[in-house]
């Protein structure tokens, strides 16, 4: 992070905002730096990924879902904006261990024992460690104990949009946050390419949210997307992973999407329009009408 540091303090920080008797190493003010990169780009990255898949992507039909939350999509933004700040404040402080120096991150390519051929190295190991991680801290804040405190706000949203991707309790955000920071503490990655992956994991997370169940058939094993995270929101206790189904496989938590098979909030949807009721509810509504029969005869 201190590449955006650097020219932010370059264009913006120094020429404009502080006096000169606060050097650009000075602790603080490198804190202050970061919680404004942090919450500035937090909420940029937000609203830019979130709206553009909100427009393009995500199926808008899904709104009349019945498990869909009044003002559901404003309930969303608003969360996610009262909750960024405070992420933000978690996030500048490990962005500060980074600037500092503590981290492996180093800058050029060519002294490397790979070369260019880092980046694709650093991308593919990056991407497995942090799924791994999340996997495990996901599921972590499932626990009976932890999940009413903290995780339950996200799964409010039962039939998410995109703007319900980082619709989380700030500390839940942070922990699920911390494999992408712990990276580069134990292994050596570049900056950029670390610069690169924070903006796609955000993007990704938008992706997951966007209701668009549409994967290659010869993925759709392998890659935890839309259709699987949504049956997440659902059904609660499956497919925690991030990018991948392996741990969930491992896990046991795995499911197979209910879109895949023809089940999912879209089919509910429609069956719904077309007078067909998803097997739960006819059993409700046969239910309702036996006990309405009893109370009817037994007056």
């Amino acid at each position: 992070m201190d590449i955006v540091l650097n020219y932010c303090d370059q264009y913006f920080f120094t020429p404009y905002v502080y006096p000169a008797s606060w050097p650009e190493d000075y602790m603080l003010r490198q804190f202050i730096s970061l919680l404004t990169i942090a919450n500035t780009g937090g909420y940029v990255l937000y609203f830019l990924t979130a709206t553009a898949s909100y427009l393009f992507l995500f199926d808008r039909e899904l709104m009349k879902h019945p498990k869909f939350l009044e003002n559901q999509v404003r309930k969303e933004i608003i969360y996610t904006c009262k909750s960024l700040p405070l992420m933000g404040v978690l996030t500048a402080a490990v962005f500060l261990f980074e600037v500092l120096g503590y981290t492996k991150l180093y800058d050029d390519l060519s002294q490397t024992r790979f070369g260019y051929w880092s980046v694709p190295i650093n991308v593919v190991a990056f991407i497995l460690f942090t799924d791994m991680g999340i996997y495990w801290i996901h599921r972590f804040l499932h626990h009976r104990f932890v999940y009413k405190h903290i995780h339950k706000a996200h799964h409010k949203w039962l039939v998410p949009t995109p703007f319900a991707s980082h619709a989380f309790h700030p500390i839940d955000g942070f922990l699920q946050s911390c494999p992408y920071h712990i990276y580069p503490f134990l292994i050596p990655l570049h900056k950029w390419t670390y610069l690169a992956l924070f903006v796609f994991v955000n993007v990704w997370t938008v992706s997951i949210h966007d209701g668009d169940f549409r994967v290659p058939s010869i993925l759709k094993p392998l890659v935890n997307g839309s259709a699987h995270h949504t049956d997440h929101h659902l059904f609660y206790n499956y497919n925690y992973g991030q990018f991948f189904t392996l741990w969930d496989r491992i896990g046991g938590s795995f499911k197979y999407p209910s879109a895949f098979e023809g089940k999912g909030p879209k089919d509910e949807l429609k069956n719904s329009e077309n007078g067909v009721l998803p097997t739960a509810a006819k059993g409700a509504k046969v239910l309702d009408r036996v006990l309405r029969h009893r109370t009817a005869t037994s007056n």
